[in-house]
């Protein structure tokens, strides 16, 4: 059975860092575009970041450029959100998602995994 599970997410100060993880279980991660989204209460789940397959393309969205970092590593079956000087308005659920196709549109992405909270105090 298909499965994403992410880790990583708490409580940080604005300016500080976290690392979150998504373990992807059931073959749905080699092949796929691993993508991270986040929602924030009352609003709608946004793209944040994506990563192809081959590790070669990424597409970030402009909130987060220069701040936060997509890797994978497909001998572990895991991607990775690096995020840096955090801001009270990147709190929110981030969300690991997995797709067969290159996009930003979250109706794109198949699976989706529980989320992780990250909360950003000013």
């Amino acid at each position: 059975q298909a499965q994403l599970v992410e880790s990583g997410g708490g409580l940080v100060q604005a300016g500080g860092s976290l690392r979150l993880s998504c373990a992807s279980s059931g073959g749905i991660f080699t092949n796929y575009v691993m993508g991270w989204f986040r929602q924030a209460p009352g609003k709608e789940r946004e793209f944040v970041v994506a990563i192809d397959s081959s590790h070669i393309a990424t597409n970030y969205a402009r909130s987060v450029q220069g701040r936060f970092t997509i890797s994978r590593d497909n001998a572990r079956n895991t991607v990775y959100l690096q995020m840096n000087s955090l801001k009270p308005e990147d709190t929110a659920v981030y969300y690991c998602a997995a797709s067969n196709l290159w996009s930003t549109n979250v109706n794109s992405y198949a699976y989706w995994g529980q989320g992780t909270q990250v909360t950003v105090s000013s």
